[in-house]
């Protein structure tokens, strides 16, 4: 049996790595985190809980859930994505006003994530 051997293409190659860096970099960030505590629904359709254990992120998927560790306290929440945000540059999660709490946060801090599911 004969197999044609496989090409890769520039194009190619440079997909799978941007692939795999787009995948480790929302794996694992630190920066800012924010949060907020109105709006009526949330960008996959839900209604916003001010009070819920939520949080709005740029890239991940609705549903995933990450946990956020402030590194200031050491203290953590997981949170479910279920928004799209922050719009102010620098930060790289917004949470809800339950989740902030949980924290202990109260304006701003900046905080680690990691990627449970």
């Amino acid at each position: 049996m004969h197999t044609k051997p496989v090409r890769w293409t520039a194009a190619a190659i440079f997909g799978a790595v941007l692939s795999v860096a787009a995948l480790n970099a929302a794996s694992a960030q630190s920066g800012a985190a924010s949060w907020y505590g109105s709006g009526s629904r949330t960008a996959n359709g839900e209604r916003f809980n001010p009070n819920g254990l939520t949080a709005a992120h740029r890239s991940l998927p609705f549903g995933t859930r990450v946990r956020v560790a402030d590194s200031r306290t050491g203290r953590s929440v997981v949170v479910r994505i279920n928004d799209r945000g922050p719009f102010v540059h620098g930060r790289i999660i917004d949470l809800s006003r339950g989740s902030a709490r949980a924290l202990g946060m109260g304006g701003t801090t900046y905080v680690s994530l990691q990627v449970l599911d």
